[in-house]
């Protein structure tokens, strides 16, 4: 089986446990799928993952996780072969950097390597309301090749607890890199329950 490399990046916007369910995923799946994961953390990232989620990262997980400004790591080239990269959460910040192409940090060049080689980038962008700059940010870094994935959780599953909740948004990202997954009820055309009877 070949390896196929992704790098996860993780910055401040509140929304850490999103990241933490989808580096849970991995960690429980990355042999079997093939996978080699690099993580990197803005400094905000990791503060705001301390605050919600209180763990270190760096002994949960077993993935090389990056200085945030370490530009001498394999996500920095293109020629290192990373075939994708979610930023989860992306705060407006990030986004905004990556659409006018300034690369402040690891996240940011990690990001601009991906646009730039045509590969897959996914932005769960974790941010409300928006406003007119970060809605055109987004129109940028859509033409430009990214995904723009809003950490929106669904309901239709019926959802009975949180962290069946920000599964159904972890389940999208891990659709969108092509990785095969159960991890939410899929849509079937069907309503659960009461809310499945003709309205009256």
């Amino acid at each position: 089986m070949k390896t196929r490399r992704i790098v996860i990046g993780v910055t401040g916007a509140s929304g850490g446990p999103y990241a933490q369910r989808l580096l849970d995923f991995l960690a429980a799946h990355a042999g079997e799928l093939g996978l080699e994961v690099h993580v990197v953390f803005t400094r905000y990232g990791r503060l705001v993952w301390g605050d919600e989620v209180g763990t270190d990262p760096t002994e949960v997980y077993p993935f090389p996780i990056h200085k945030p400004h370490d530009m001498l790591a394999p996500s920095a080239s293109g020629s290192s072969g990373f075939e994708a990269m979610v930023i989860v959460p992306c705060s407006a910040g990030t986004l905004a950097r990556i659409a006018s192409g300034v690369s402040v940090d690891l996240i940011g060049r990690s990001a601009d390597v991906m646009l730039k080689e045509r590969r897959r980038l996914v932005l769960v962008l974790r941010e409300s309301p928006y406003s007119l700059v970060q809605l055109r940010n987004m129109v940028s870094v859509t033409e430009a090749g990214a995904i723009v994935l809003p950490a929106s959780p669904s309901f239709y599953g019926a959802p009975g607890g949180i962290t069946e909740l920000l599964d159904t948004v972890t389940a999208r990202i891990l659709d969108q890199l092509g990785i095969p997954n159960e991890l939410t009820r899929r849509w079937t055309g069907e309503l659960l329950g009461a809310a499945a009877r003709e309205p009256s």
